[in-house]
């Protein structure tokens, strides 16, 4: 559920960017999510259908890229991708890890059209 408010704050963001820059349409928006954000793609999808109609962005195309989890093991500096069940690190087992990519949540880019001028 918390998608919605997550889609609603994109939203705000692409509609207040296109206000400033005079936009008649926004066409794009790029999405980058780690796999540790609690964030699903097909629900922001799902929300963004619904809450940006009637709007400039009611046919904008959303791009979602996925961050691989990446951790550190802090025993012996090691760098891996864990499985999603097990974050042990595979080099000496230490469970002593800090997360170096996955859990990103940022929207990127947006791209707008403006009205031609002659």
């Amino acid at each position: 559920m918390h998608e919605l408010q997550i889609t609603e704050s994109i939203l705000k963001i692409a509609m207040d960017y296109a206000t400033k820059e005079g936009a008649t349409e926004i066409t794009d928006l790029y999405l980058t999510i780690g796999d540790l954000a609690t964030v699903v793609d097909d629900s922001v999808q799902f929300y963004w259908n619904i809450i940006a109609k009637e709007t400039i962005a009611e046919n904008a195309q959303l791009h979602f890229e996925r961050i691989k989890t990446e951790l550190l093991c802090m025993d012996c500096n090691a760098r891996f991708h864990p499985n999603p069940e097990d974050f042990t690190c595979p080099n000496c087992g230490s469970i002593q890890v800090k997360v170096i990519r996955g859990d990103e949540f940022s929207l990127d880019a947006i791209d707008i059209e403006t009205e031609k001028r002659k």
